[in-house]
């Protein structure tokens, strides 16, 4: 069963997203925001099964985005475009 407060809670959070896109492109960059609502909601129902407050600390978000952009910093495809290897050594094409 859902919680009443959770639903207000992450609903708020979300119409203040949508209204405001450049904050949530700032805090998120390039993730996909549906997933990044999901995880939102799922880490305030945790803290509500632990009986901690349903509203998320600074720190709590900022760990769900950085463990959703984890994939993208383990992708060494992007960095591998930005090294030249020559005869002398990598060269760091930034």
């Amino acid at each position: 069963m859902k919680n009443v407060d959770i639903e207000i809670y992450i609903s708020n959070l979300i119409r203040f997203f949508e209204t405001n896109p450049n904050d949530l492109l700032i805090l998120i960059g390039e993730i996909q925001k549906e997933e990044f609502y999901t995880k939102l909601r799922e880490k305030s129902e945790d803290n509500h099964k632990k009986g901690l407050d349903i509203i998320l600390t600074r720190e709590q978000i900022i760990n769900i985005v950085v463990e959703m952009k984890i994939p993208q910093i383990n992708d060494h495809s992007e960095v591998s475009k930005l090294v030249m290897k020559t005869k002398f050594g990598d060269i760091i094409m930034n």
